[in-house]
């Protein structure tokens, strides 16, 4: 009799999670659990702002709203409702916020799904005007764009069934199947620090999700904004375990010449860390998989180059 209502909770935990990790779905089912609308924070407008030293807010303002590039299917961090085509989650949030600093009511965006290859591109041809989503910076990157933030510091982490007990960090893994997406730097990093492990790859976490509810595999590993949204999805099916064991800085790309831009979203990620919006924002999406905010990380307000 266990294992029947273990199989129809499976089922029913898949069926919502195929909803939140496919760009395609039944017309009028939205991914379930989502962060609702009427729960979300408001962002004050800017009255009367100008920045005329960057030319993408130019653009912006002769356009009469701003194009940010951003992730869908990433639940509570950048996810697209199939039915409605609405953005939400946590880095959507982070884009409202700084639309508002910027003077453009948050409702005046059009975002625009970029993938993660093509970040740089979108930003250097002007196809974006800034962009959101889980975007770690690092050297290599800043070569290319630039960067305000950091506005959320993310780690690789573990994902688990709600039963397991044993696995705590990467340190418990001799032995258990890892999942991850292949050719993935968290996928690299068990490889190369944790060869005790049984590494197992797929193109999508979406699929290491599922082999993780139907016992294939024992733990999936990504950055833990990734899992905690997953998480959020199937609480009583899955949790994170233990802390994260590496440093993913998340920041806004904006093309590279553009510092006062950069400085602008730079003062901006603060202002609203500072008024609470960061936090309420954090609440209303990410909150809900159950881990309480972490403490914002410092701007790290770089000079131009």
């Amino acid at each position: 009799m266990r294992g029947a209502v273990r199989r129809a909770l499976t089922a029913a935990v898949l069926a919502a999670l195929a909803l939140a990790t496919t760009a395609c779905g039944k017309e009028g089912s939205p991914p379930a659990k989502g962060p609702q609308p009427d729960e979300l924070p408001r962002y004050r407008v800017a009255q009367g702002f100008e920045l005329n030293d960057s030319a993408t807010w130019r653009g912006a303002k002769r356009r009469g709203r701003l194009v940010v590039g951003a992730k869908e299917d990433q639940p509570y961090m950048g996810e697209k409702d199939p039915a409605t085509g609405r953005y939400s989650g946590f880095d959507i949030e982070i884009a409202k916020m700084m639309a508002a600093s910027l003077g453009f009511d948050p409702r005046r965006i059009s975002f625009r799904t970029i993938a993660s290859a093509n970040r740089e591109t979108a930003l250097q041809n002007g196809q974006i005007d800034y962009y959101v989503g889980t975007y770690t910076i690092n050297d290599l990157r800043k070569r290319q764009v630039g960067f305000a933030g950091p506005y959320y510091e993310a780690g690789q982490s573990l994902l688990v069934r709600d039963e397991e007990n044993d696995i705590h960090g990467p340190g418990d893994l001799g032995g258990k199947k890892v999942c991850s997406a292949a050719g993935s730097t968290p996928l690299q990093r068990i490889e190369d620090d944790y060869p005790q492990a049984d590494p197992v790859a797929y193109d999508a976490y979406s699929i290491c999700v599922d082999n993780l509810l139907t016992y294939q595999v024992d733990a999936v590993t990504t950055d833990d904004t990734i899992l905690m949204g997953y998480a959020a999805k199937a609480p009583d099916e899955l949790k994170l375990a233990g802390r994260p064991f590496s440093k993913e800085p998340y920041g806004i790309g904006v093309p590279k010449r553009d510092t006062a831009l950069r400085f602008a979203l730079d003062d901006a990620i603060e202002a609203h860390q500072k008024n609470g919006d960061w936090n309420k924002a954090y609440d209303a999406t990410l909150g809900l998989s159950g881990v309480p905010a972490p403490r914002a990380p410092a701007v790290n307000r770089y000079p131009a180059s």
